[in-house]
C-alpha cells in the first residue's frame, strides 16, 4: 500500500526576493504549491511561511516550527516551490537532504525544479545549492551597492521618518519638516543649549506633558499598537533618557544624513554590528534643517564637557575621567568635614562596596589637581617653546606604550584566524567522513552545531580585534592635533572641566606606597589621541 503523505507546504519570502515582483511572491508559491498537491493526492497538513526572513538564515520561525512537527510525526512531506525557497546555504542544504529527511523518512519536492526524494534527486541538486547560496551572497552585494548609490544621491531608507519630520509628499526616499511636530525638537535643543542635560530635559518634556515619538506614531499610523493599545495617558508622555541624547545626537536636523552606522556580520550571519565612526557614510544638506549648526555644534560641546553636580551646587571637574589603576572602576570623589580645615578627596569606588575586591586607592583632591596642573603647563610650555621638539616627543613616548598593546592584539588575532582556519577544516574533513558514513549521524549533529558556534565566535573575535588594531594606529596626524589643542590652553592657571574633557582621555590612580618613611603615589595621565607619555 503506498504511504500516505502528510504534507507541509514551506514558502519564504525574503527583503530582496521582493525586487522580483510576483514570481517569487507568497501568493505565487502558495497557488502553485496547493495545485500540485491537488494534482499529486497530497494531504495538506499546515502551511509554513517565513516572509521578510533571509535563506541563509536557518533559524527562521516557521521553519523550525516545521521541523518540530517533522519531529513530532505530524509531517513525512514537504513540498516547496524550488531549492532556493527551502534554503540558501548549500552546507545546511545537503545536510538536510542528505542527513535529516532520510533519517527522518521525510519526502522533498522542490516543485518547479522537479526535484523529489522519493524519485531520487538529480545529480545536479549540489551544484544547484551552490548556485542559490551564491545568488545570495551576490544579492547581498548588489542591495549594499544600490542602497550607497542611494545615500551618495542624498536619498534615505526608513519605516517611520525620525521625530520633526514626515515623508517628504513628493520626493521618492525622502523627508520633509513635520510643521505640527518640528516644536519639539526646537524645544529639545534649546533646552540643551541653555544647559540643560538629557536627565533635565527628559524630566521637563515629561511634565509638560510632550507626547514622544512612539505615541504620535500610533495616533496617526495605528503603529507600536502592542505598546499604545488600552495604555494610560501618561503612556503618551514616557520619554526616556536615551531616547532624548539620541535626538541631541542625531545630524538629521541640521540635515545631514548619516548611514552604514551598522552592517550585518555576513550575508549568512544576519547579527547586526556597530561599525567605527570613521566607516559611517555621512551625506550633507540632504534635506531642511530644522537646527542650525552653530546651535547643534555647542551642544555637541556641552555635551562632551558635561560634569555631575555636587550637592552643594558646585562642578566636580575630574567626574568621569578618575579611574582605579587595578580594578578599572570610577574614582568616588568625597569631602571630609570633620577637620576645621575640610578636604576633597577620591577613593576607588568598590572599595568597602562588597563587589570586589580593592584597596581604597586614596588620594586627596587638591594633591591630584597640582599634579596634572603641573603636567599639563610643562605640555603648553614645550609647545611654546619648541613645537617640532614636542611632537617627536610625542611619536617616542606613545611608542612603547602603543607596541606592547598592539603586539599583544596582533598575537590574539593571529591565534584567533589559525584556529578558525583549523575549525573551517575539521568542519569541511567531519562532513566528507559522515558522507562517506566514516562517524555516525549522531556524532555529525552534535559537532556540527559545536563548530558553527565556534566558527561564529572566532570569526566576531577576528573582527573585534582587527577594529581595535586599527583603532590605536598613533599617526602624527594624532600628535599634531593634540598639539594644536593644547596650545589653545597656553600658560593655564586653573584647570576647568572643558580643558580636562578636551585633552585628557583618563587619569589612572595607583595605590601608595611607603618607602623610608614616605608616601610615594603613581598618577598615570592618558591624553586623548596620544595615550599615555612620560
Amino acid at each position: 500500500m503506498k504511504q500516505p503523505y502528510n504534507t507541509a507546504l514551506y514558502m519564504r519570502l525574503s527583503r530582496d526576493d521582493e525586487n522580483f515582483g510576483d514570481s517569487v511572491s507568497i501568493e505565487t508559491q502558495r497557488t502553485i504549491l496547493r495545485q500540485y498537491a491537488k494534482d499529486n493526492g497530497l494531504h495538506v497538513v499546515s502551511e509554513y511561511i517565513d516572509d521578510g526572513w533571509s535563506g541563509t538564515n536557518f533559524d527562521r520561525p516557521n521553519f523550525q516550527r516545521m521541523m518540530e512537527d517533522v519531529e513530532a510525526g505530524k509531517i513525512n512531506c514537504i513540498a516547496t516551490k524550488d531549492l532556493s525557497r527551502f534554503g540558501r546555504e548549500h552546507v545546511m542544504m545537503d545536510y538536510y537532504l542528505e542527513f535529516v529527511f532520510p533519517e527522518k523518512q521525510v519526502r522533498y519536492i522542490a516543485v518547479a525544479e522537479n526535484e523529489d526524494t522519493e524519485k531520487g534527486l538529480s545529480d545536479f541538486v549540489p551544484f544547484k545549492n551552490l548556485f542559490n547560496e551564491w545568488f545570495a551572497k551576490d544579492t547581498s552585494r548588489k542591495v549594499k551597492t544600490a542602497l550607497h548609490a542611494k545615500f551618495a544621491a542624498g536619498q534615505r531608507t526608513f519605516a517611520y521618518a525620525p521625530l520633526g519630520y514626515i515623508r517628504h509628499p513628493e520626493i521618492k526616499n525622502s523627508i520633509a519638516i513635520d510643521e505640527e511636530t518640528r516644536w519639539i525638537i526646537e524645544k529639545i535643543f534649546d533646552l540643551a543649549f541653555h544647559g540643560a542635560g538629557a536627565a533635565k530635559i527628559t524630566k521637563t518634556l515629561i511634565e509638560e506633558e510632550v507626547p514622544c515619538a512612539g505615541w504620535l506614531n500610533f495616533k496617526r499610523y495605528g503603529t507600536f499598537a502592542h505598546i499604545y493599545e488600552g495604555q494610560s495617558e501618561e503612556k503618551a508622555y514616557a520619554w526616556t533618557v536615551a531616547q532624548v541624547k539620541s535626538i541631541l545626537k542625531d545630524e538629521t536636523y541640521i540635515g545631514n544624513s548619516v548611514h552604514n552606522k551598522q552592517t550585518n556580520i555576513s550575508y549568512k550571519n544576519k547579527k547586526k554590528i556597530r561599525k567605527p565612526q570613521d566607516e559611517w557614510f555621512r551625506v550633507e544638506n540632504t534635506h531642511e534643517a530644522i537646527i542650525s549648526k552653530d546651535v547643534f555644534e555647542q551642544v555637541q560641546r556641552q555635551i562632551a564637557n558635561r560634569r555631575r553636580q555636587q550637592k552643594d551646587a558646585t562642578t566636580q571637574i575630574f567626574s568621569g575621567l578618575v579611574k582605579c589603576a587595578d580594578c578599572g572602576w570610577s574614582m568616588r570623589f568625597g569631602t571630609n568635614n570633620q577637620n576645621k580645615k575640610p578636604y576633597s578627596h577620591y577613593t576607588c569606588s568598590q572599595y568597602g562596596q562588597g563587589l570586589k575586591q580593592c584597596s581604597s586607592h586614596y588620594i586627596r583632591y587638591d594633591t591630584l589637581y597640582t599634579y596634572v596642573l603641573a603636567r599639563i603647563q610643562d605640555w603648553t610650555r614645550q609647545a611654546q617653546e619648541d613645537e617640532k621638539a614636542l611632537l617627536q616627543n610625542l611619536l617616542q613616548g606613545g611608542d612603547k606604550e602603543r607596541a606592547l598593546s598592539t603586539k599583544k592584539q596582533t598575537m590574539e588575532l593571529a591565534k584567533a584566524e589559525k584556529r578558525k582556519a583549523e575549525v573551517d577544516r575539521l568542519f569541511a574533513k567531519m562532513y566528507e567522513d559522515w558522507a562517506a558514513e566514516r562517524i555516525t549521524a549522531y556524532n555529525f549533529n552534535m559537532m556540527s552545531q559545536k563548530y558553527q558556534t565556534e566558527q561564529q565566535e572566532l570569526t566576531e573575535k577576528i573582527e573585534r580585534l582587527s577594529a581595535e588594531l586599527e583603532s590605536e594606529k598613533q599617526t602624527t596626524v594624532d600628535a599634531e592635533t593634540w598639539i594644536s589643542l593644547i596650545k589653545q590652553y597656553a600658560n593655564p592657571t586653573e584647570l576647568t572641566a572643558e580643558l580636562l574633557n578636551t585633552l585628557i582621555e583618563k587619569i589612572v590612580i595607583h595605590e601608595a606606597t611607603t618607602v623610608d618613611g614616605m608616601r610615594e603615589q603613581n598618577i598615570d595621565i592618558y591624553y586623548r589621541l596620544i595615550g599615555k607619555i612620560e
